[in-house]
């Protein structure tokens, strides 16, 4: 019962955080690198700023994410061990 629910957390972060990466990516893909801006193109400039905050927002969720995701593998690798060496005596 309780590897099963370790399983089924690790899973929703996991989704979780592919989600976030692929999110995260579709914004990226729509940011420049560099502006040459005047000022007729000033709304470019508005865009890549709300961008750049969208993508700074993804920082703390993905960290969470990751940080979920990886403490819940470690937790289920760690109890399907105990579990098989406890069927082995």
């Amino acid at each position: 019962m309780t590897l099963t629910v370790v399983a089924v957390l690790f899973g929703v972060s996991a989704i979780g955080l592919i989600v976030l990466l692929i999110y995260k990516s579709t914004l990226t893909m729509h940011r420049d690198d560099q502006l040459f801006l005047d000022d007729a193109s000033s709304h470019m400039h508005a865009e890549q700023t709300e961008l750049l905050a969208k993508v700074n927002r993804l920082t703390i969720p993905l960290r969470v994410c990751s940080i979920g995701s990886g403490v819940f593998l470690l937790l289920l690798v760690a109890m399907l061990i105990y579990q098989k060496l406890n069927e082995l005596q």
